[in-house]
């Protein structure tokens, strides 16, 4: 559940005058987000796994279901109810942090607010906030949760420009927890899309130490990559990333999983013209 200080020179495509094209988020399954909210009146709904290793300590997360409502324009409803599991290494030369037995179960549940603050034109990209609460629905005795309400707090920037997407921004995550840290993190993502029904992106993603109790006690920078395949129904999708660290603590991170999309269309008829609140949102 923890997604967090170094991030690529790279970002300043951001900035890069492009044409703009539709809109194409991210997300899931990778680790950068987006700042691209569900189209109003629209709904996401994932089933998906994921893990998150370093050699203290192997966290996994799954079976596990992600829901996201376009609840009014340019603001997006966001929670997700994980089962989780963890697994310390009990590794002698990590002491006192990853020791313990093993558990599974439910572990903490996030509730968001997704806010397009600034929306993309030809020169300017769309900025945007995705503040969660990660409220302790997780057992903390067995490691599963950790026992108090704690925040991600980031930006997110996002430019496109023909089968092109970018996307970065960083965040700070607050824990208010004995042997847990606040952290600031960033990445960023450059995807491309290939026909209709492959889209394949990678990403540069670091945070910093996470605290004794966490498996990221040490700062780590990550190389990822995955994609999306569309199948014959676009709203339907399977998403897959797998990274591994290529600086600081040894990392490893995966994810999979199913996207469903659905809703009214939300273009309404003024005259001979459609106006839609914004472009068809893709991908995340």
């Amino acid at each position: 559940m923890k997604r967090p200080v170094c991030w690529p020179r790279p970002m300043l495509l951001l900035l890069l005058l492009f044409a703009a094209a539709r809109l194409w988020a991210q997300g899931p399954p990778f680790q950068t987000d987006d700042p691209v909210p569900v189209d109003l009146h629209h709904y996401e709904f994932y089933i998906f796994g994921a893990t998150d290793g370093t050699p203290v300590e192997v966290d996994s997360t799954g079976p596990a279901i992600e829901f996201n409502w376009g609840a009014v324009p340019r603001v997006q409803v966001h929670g997700v109810l994980p089962l989780g599991s963890i697994h310390p290494m009990n590794n002698p030369v990590y002491l006192p942090s990853g020791t313990g037995p093993s558990a599974f179960g439910l572990t903490d549940m996030e509730l968001g607010v997704k806010i397009a603050f600034i929306k993309e034109t030809k020169h300017i990209p769309q900025i945007g906030s995705f503040t969660m609460l990660e409220m302790p629905t997780g057992d903390d005795s067995k490691g599963l949760g950790i026992g108090k309400v704690w925040y991600k707090l980031p930006l997110w920037v996002q430019k496109n420009w023909g089968h092109w997407t970018a996307d970065g921004g960083a965040g700070y995550q607050v824990v208010p927890q004995t042997d847990f840290r606040n952290f600031p993190y960033g990445g960023f993502l450059l995807k491309r899309g290939f026909g209709k029904r492959l889209e394949l992106a990678a990403e540069v993603f670091a945070h910093a130490g996470e605290g004794a109790a966490p498996a990221q006690t040490q700062a780590s920078t990550m190389l990822d990559a995955g994609g999306y395949y569309h199948f014959k129904n676009p709203d339907h999708q399977l998403l897959f990333a797998y990274g591994h660290s290529i600086a600081g603590q040894t990392e490893n991170y995966g994810y999979l999983g199913i996207y469903w999309t659905w809703g009214k269309d939300d273009k309404k008829p003024t005259g001979d013209a459609f106006l839609s609140m914004r472009p068809v949102r893709n991908g995340f």
